[in-house]
């Protein structure tokens, strides 16, 4: 029969989907078969899985660590938000539909037979599942109709780590005051605080952690140390989002990202970072944008919504200045629609009507009621333009997306040919000029090659070589995989492992 355990905290980006990620390599380190689960996740940042089923892409990375295939069941329902009070509900994969916060609460609790149909079947297949929370589960107000902190515990006799953040300040009160808000039966559930991102010397906390042990009657299991770890993000709260120009003086080529207010899958751009000499910054305002060698609007959830986010602020005439001037830009999905004439929504499936684009190139995209999800291989095709170099060089990754284009010049050049893995069906996507460039899909630069060539193409542009590849001759999915040793290994330094191995085996 498999066990469990599950991951807490006391809060939002306290650092729960790492800790799993690192269970879960420990536990597979450990020769056992052991799966990542969150019941319920509210991310902008989805993947589309071998099947074409949608989910959250922190989950992808805990199976990932767990050396196995991302797999729906593992996040059964997802949110996508789409206004500060509304989201887009995926279940199993599957769009339902859009629900305001107020509907979605009502609702929710008749989806925990397709979430415990989930992690019942997980369980069939594996000898561990390292379940996630969601924010706190100490919000006393939602507790009625939990389905992903103690309740989902409770649905699955799961015993708790809780997790605290001790970077932003007040950890013992964080971890204290989440265990005095609970129940007495769900205090139960706690059986073991961590204290993550902590830096400086531990004995200085030995007393505070004595202490928290003997007002809540649990013990502290670790202390994990604040790593920097180049690991895949979650959601719009990932520190690489405030990270501008972290490379300084040493980088050669600069990458200016859009940071949209509704921004999806900015993990496009992550593979920029092994290389040492190209730094990639998010922007949100027009002073803020300078001179780069290229700009990127990337994924969106609102399309729409943010490119009127873009002429509300004054970024959308100052890339239409900056493209005028010269410059390069490349959209991924939203951010490749925002490129054309316009943005025509008949159904109102984002909001309506039709909104101006930026114009560099005529065409239009028009959205549909029916989501593309597929995963995709392919090949850049050649195009003449900057990122000629590019052609023929293998890519692959997954499209998903509402809109489709039309209205595309016969003059228009595509960027890529790609094959729907599941339909065999081949299509050509994207369009490239000179200067511009824009495609549907998720991970155009991540096969080996394709960022370090960008790269190379922008320096040459401006009259440098770059002098070191470095890391860009390690494949991404090599890179990974280091990174998820380095990860288990720094849990298994500072976790009572022998501890949590009691709790997994004692349950519940």
């Amino acid at each position: 029969m498999s066990k469990s355990i599950m991951i807490l905290g006391t809060m939002s980006n306290a650092g729960k989907s790492l800790i799993t990620a690192g269970l879960c390599r420990i536990f597979k380190q450990d020769g056992y078969r052991v799966a990542p689960f969150k019941s319920q996740n509210m991310a902008l940042n989805s993947y589309v899985t071998a099947a074409g089923l949608e989910m959250g892409r922190a989950q992808v990375v805990q199976a990932e660590a767990a050396g196995i295939l991302p797999d729906v069941r593992m996040n059964p329902i997802l949110l996508k938000p789409t206004s500060d009070s509304g989201s887009q509900v995926v279940v199993n994969g599957e769009v339902l539909g859009d629900m305001d916060a107020q509907t979605y609460f009502q609702y929710k609790k008749s989806l925990l037979p397709k979430v415990m149909e989930a992690y019942h079947s997980l369980e069939e297949e594996f000898e561990v599942i390292v379940l996630e929370g969601a924010g706190s589960p100490a919000e006393i107000n939602l507790k009625e109709a939990d389905i992903v902190n103690l309740g989902m515990a409770k649905a699955s006799r799961s015993p708790v780590l809780l997790v605290g953040d001790i970077d932003r300040g007040g950890v013992f009160a964080q971890l204290y005051g989440t265990v005095e808000l609970l129940e007495k039966e769900e205090r139960s559930y706690i059986k073991g605080l961590v204290i993550n991102k902590f830096r400086g010397d531990k004995n200085l906390l030995m007393l505070g952690n004595k202490m928290l042990e003997d007002k809540v009657h649990i013990p502290v299991v670790g202390v994990v140390p604040y790593t920097r770890l180049d690991i895949d993000d979650e959601d719009s709260l990932s520190e690489r989002l405030e990270e501008a120009g972290k490379k300084g003086q040493d980088a050669r080529v600069d990458i200016a990202v859009i940071r949209l207010p509704h921004i999806s899958n900015f993990t496009d751009l992550n593979v920029f970072s092994l290389l040492p000499e190209v730094n990639v910054r998010y922007i949100m305002h027009p002073g803020q944008l300078e001179h780069p060698d290229m700009v990127v609007l990337p994924g969106t959830k609102n399309t729409m919504g943010d490119l009127k986010w873009l002429k509300d602020i004054g970024l959308y005439d100052k890339l239409k200045e900056y493209y005028a001037e010269g410059g390069v830009v490349f959209g991924i999905c939203g951010g490749y629609q925002m490129l054309g004439a316009s943005l025509e929504d008949p159904h109102g499936v984002e909001e309506g009507g039709t909104e101006e684009g930026l114009g560099f190139f005529n065409a239009a995209t028009v959205f549909t009621t029916e989501k593309r999800r597929t995963q995709v291989k392919g090949h850049f095709l050649e195009t003449g333009g900057l990122l000629d170099g590019l052609k023929c060089i293998e890519a692959e990754g997954y499209e998903i997306h509402m809109g489709r284009l039309s209205h595309m010049p016969e003059s228009a050049k595509p960027f890529l040919s790609l094959q729907d893995i599941n339909t065999g069906e081949t299509v050509q996507d994207g369009i490239a000029g000179e200067r511009v460039f824009g495609t549907y899909l998720h991970g155009v630069f991540d096969a080996p090659g394709i960022a370090f060539e960008t790269a190379k193409a922008l320096a040459k542009r401006k009259g440098i070589t770059l002098t070191d590849a470095g890391e860009s001759l390690k494949s991404p999915a090599q890179h990974k995989e280091e990174q998820y040793d380095l990860l288990a290994k720094t849990l298994r330094e500072n976790l009572d492992m022998e501890q949590v191995y009691r709790i997994l085996e004692e349950g519940i």
